[in-house]
């Protein structure tokens, strides 16, 4: 059981690269014995504290792999741990945390269960037109918060993948595909 979320509008980002490739791997979708849930989370601090419990609640899910996008990025991304303190951007609301931290009293970083480098060498040994790298910060913004917070409802059942613009230089399909291969990888 997968659980998907990529994330709404916010910012330049009109169109949400993240949501769209989410999209585009709903169409083509996983193999048969995994149930796939997807959802576009909005760039709210609050909403995300609100909505990710009440997603693990609600699904049970073996893993979740919530996807972002980077305008910095220019590869796929996958996210080694989020980080607990450090949020001062504003979201969609106009809010930050007044604490700037997702977890009062949590640990400072939650590493993922899943061994990111090996699911970044076999999905790179698969011949895909998408370059995929590894990566220890995912940036302290909406996406992080989202990630850690992820991280430590679920004991580190969680991944987060960040892809770059479309266009820029991936189209959505290629997206859809490198998400696709990355979640069998994960779930192997």
């Amino acid at each position: 059981l997968t659980s998907l979320p990529g994330f709404g509008p916010f910012g330049e980002h009109a169109v949400n690269a993240s949501w769209i490739a989410v999209q585009e791997l709903e169409k083509l979708g996983l193999r048969d014995d995994v149930d796939l849930h997807v959802y576009e989370v909005p760039v709210e601090y609050q909403t995300v504290q609100r909505l990710i419990p009440a997603l693990w609640k609600k699904h049970s899910p073996q893993l979740v792999v919530h996807v972002g996008v980077s305008g910095m990025a220019t590869t796929v991304t996958l996210e080694k741990c989020g980080h607990n303190v450090g949020y001062k951007g504003l979201d969609n609301c106009r809010f930050c945390p007044g604490s700037q931290c997702c977890v009062e009293g949590g640990p400072e970083c939650i590493d993922s269960i899943i061994d990111m480098d090996t699911v970044c060498k076999r999905v790179s040994a698969l011949g895909l037109d998408v370059t995929v790298t590894i990566s220890k910060d995912a940036g302290r913004y909406l996406c992080d918060f989202t990630y850690y917070t992820s991280l430590y409802q679920s004991r580190g059942r969680s991944a987060f993948v960040h892809v770059p613009p479309l266009g820029k230089p991936y189209t959505a399909e290629q997206l859809g595909r490198a998400l696709q291969a990355i979640i069998e990888e994960m779930l192997d």
